[in-house]
């Protein structure tokens, strides 16, 4: 090679470089709204099977798009109109009166006044109750812009979901179309089994979680723990991380109803329904429910989930497991041998021949 030839190739190789780098900080730059973007796509894969239950009952896909979003439009609200003001109410109790609660443990507790009177574990509870008045009170602003944020954030998921769950089958077709011929119809398989698998998951994720919020405030109720409304949301969202989310909300439950109600047998006593509730969900409910969903080994559902929580939290612990069980079904799929091409001249030719001769 000659020095002419070893500069161009280095400038190609530069120039590759260079594209990879700029193509990279690109999608950096709008990383936010490519998270939108894919939120708003589950969010219509997971829609989408109600959406083809009513287009196989003669419902035009449009109007059928527009029934579903009205249900769905409908249902937020109601629960809004439910349960947001006893909500904001006692949460706003929770955080003013937690101070008084914590003051009345040495009292009401022998236990912790020795655990206090050892370790200063009153003290450091006090100051830290005390001060969630005042950062709640410093931070109303950006809890404002949060508000809008997220208000806006919703409202562009929503129109994208909408685009998505009109233009399902179409969109499906395309990703078909792109691969060769020989690989469409294997192609075809893949996207049928990720959207009914994710669409299945979505929604039976959904309705699991709001069991788990149900069961929970029935317990807070019948043992008359304080705040049973905003502890019954913490389990409801919690519980849709897998595996370890219904263990954190029976702990936060635990948590208050022993400083506000006493330990036994308010704490223990939703403990232990809350544990005997997961046992029932875990053997009886997620398999029924889950049937048609997602089958991956606990150990990938766990991973998954704590990289999707450490990317984009909440949300990316959800989705982590779809997009997981996606890569699962591809990697299945593609183990699985072609059927051999078509040699002109061969097998079919052969047989062809001698019937055109006759």
């Amino acid at each position: 090679m000659t020095p002419a030839d070893v500069f161009r190739w280095g400038m190609a190789g530069a120039g590759g470089v260079a594209v990879i780098g700029v193509a990279l900080a690109a999608v950096w730059a709008v990383r936010g709204i490519l998270v939108l973007v894919l939120v708003a796509l589950f969010a219509a894969v997971s829609l989408d099977p109600a959406v083809r239950w009513l287009v196989r009952h003669r419902v035009h896909r449009p109007y059928a798009v527009m029934i579903i979003l009205v249900v769905v439009l409908g249902l937020v609200a109601l629960l809004f109109a439910g349960i947001g003001p006893p909500l904001v109410r006692q949460a706003g109790q929770l955080s003013t009166d937690l101070p008084r609660y914590i003051d009345d443990l040495d009292e009401r507790s022998r236990a912790f006044r020795d655990l206090s009177a050892r370790y200063g574990l009153g003290d450091r509870l006090n100051d830290l109750a005390a001060s969630v008045p005042e950062k709640v009170g410093t931070s109303l602003l950006s809890l404002f812009r949060t508000f809008l944020g997220v208000l806006a954030a919703a409202l562009t998921v929503l129109v994208l979901a909408l685009y998505f769950l009109a233009d399902m089958p179409r969109l499906r077709r395309r990703v078909q179309l792109m691969a060769p011929d020989r690989h469409r119809e294997r192609t075809r398989r893949i996207v049928d089994v990720v959207v009914d698998k994710v669409g299945s998951y979505m929604i039976g994720n959904l309705v699991i979680s709001l069991i788990a919020g149900v069961v929970a405030y029935v317990g807070l109720l019948v043992l008359g723990i304080p705040f049973a409304l905003p502890l019954a949301l913490i389990v409801a969202v919690t519980d849709l991380i897998p595996l370890v989310g219904a263990t954190l909300g029976t702990a936060v439950c635990g948590l208050v109803a022993a400083i506000t109600a006493g330990l036994w047998p308010a704490a223990v006593g939703i403990v232990v329904w809350l544990l005997i509730y997961q046992q029932i969900e875990n053997y009886v409910i997620v398999p029924k429910v889950m049937k048609q969903s997602l089958d991956m080994p606990a150990l990938e559902v766990l991973l998954a989930s704590l990289l999707g929580a450490g990317l984009l939290g909440l949300v990316g612990a959800l989705m982590a497991i779809p997009i997981a069980a996606t890569f699962r079904a591809i990697h299945a799929e593609l183990r699985t041998p072609l059927p051999p091409e078509h040699v002109p001249g061969t097998d079919h030719d052969s047989e062809a021949d001698p019937a055109g001769t006759q």
